[in-house]
């Protein structure tokens, strides 16, 4: 039996510029913002964690206009670089919270929520966040499709996801496309009570909410519930998902397959994020890697 790819492109990865339909703050740690326009068409969903690099226009529209293609590859990105400094648009990485197709009434809509570190009004909010506070409707921005990393073809019956915050979209998106009998353990790690966000997902999925509390770092007390899990929770076989800050996917995926002997071929993975660094890693750098996918 051949084995799953680790991800699934998109069938196209043209630049799609979209348009700020209306926000909405979910949670203290949490901002929707939903998005939509003319090029919406040209979006395919493909539901489970779907992921897109997005350019936000904090120089201004200008910049959005000298995006160059293929800038998620590297010619493109360094063709990118090269947009002046104060001009360039801030390009991160993000799941497909939810798609809604058109209607008679309305166009089709993607959400995305953001995680807020920090606050645009004092200025500790990094780019991404201070966008997302403080953006209003009509104004664009341009995303390319990268597809997905959870490979459904890698197993739907079963699964075991673990995420912090930052992965909650994208657990919460493979939810809402996992069939309806399977079954599994979520364990999500959040700041606050207030930011486990409830989402739809088979009545079989187990899911566990994990409120950090202190300082402890994102993702720990996420990777402890992971290791205590028993036996019976990890016999195989089943599809192991897990995203966020870099210790826990990388730690997750070893204990997994090191100590519970889990075939690596059924563990999908990806840092988001590092704690002390500037931003969150390109996730086409970390889906070049070998084992690794945001």
């Amino acid at each position: 039996m051949a084995r799953a790819g680790r991800l699934v492109k998109p069938a196209s990865q043209d630049l799609i510029r979209l348009t700020v339909l209306r926000t909405a703050r979910l949670s203290p740690h949490w901002v929707r913002v939903t998005l939509g326009g003319a090029e919406i068409d040209r979006f395919t969903p493909m539901g489970y964690d779907q992921w897109f690099r997005i350019f936000l226009p904090l120089g201004g529209d200008d910049g959005l206009e000298r995006i160059p293609a293929k800038a998620n590859k590297l010619f493109g990105y360094l063709r990118y670089l090269r947009i002046p400094d104060g001009m360039r648009p801030v390009m991160r990485n993000y799941t497909v919270r939810a798609y809604r197709a058109a209607t008679a009434t309305a166009g089709a809509e993607i959400d995305v929520d953001f995680v807020l570190h920090g606050s645009a009004a004092d200025g500790t909010a990094g780019p991404a966040s201070r966008w997302a506070e403080t953006c209003e409707p009509g104004e664009s921005v341009v995303i390319i499709d990268e597809g997905l990393a959870f490979n459904p073809e890698r197993g739907t019956e079963r699964v075991l996801l673990a995420a912090d915050e930052t992965g909650l979209p994208a657990v919460a998106g493979v939810c809402a496309s996992l069939p309806a009998h399977a079954t599994g353990i979520a364990l999500i790690e959040v700041p606050g009570e207030d930011d486990a966000l409830s989402f739809p997902h088979p009545a079989g999925i187990d899911v566990r909410w994990i409120v950090r509390e202190g300082d402890e770092k994102p993702g720990t007390l996420a990777l402890s519930a992971l290791r205590m899990l028993r036996e019976s929770d990890l016999a195989a076989p089943f599809h192991a998902y897990v995203v966020g800050e870099q210790a826990l996917p990388t730690d997750a995926r070893r204990h997994l397959v090191g100590d519970r002997g889990l075939d690596k071929d059924l563990v999908s993975f990806c840092g988001y994020w590092r704690v002390g660094a500037s931003s969150p890693t390109p996730k086409a750098q970390l889906a070049s890697a070998p084992e690794a996918h945001e």
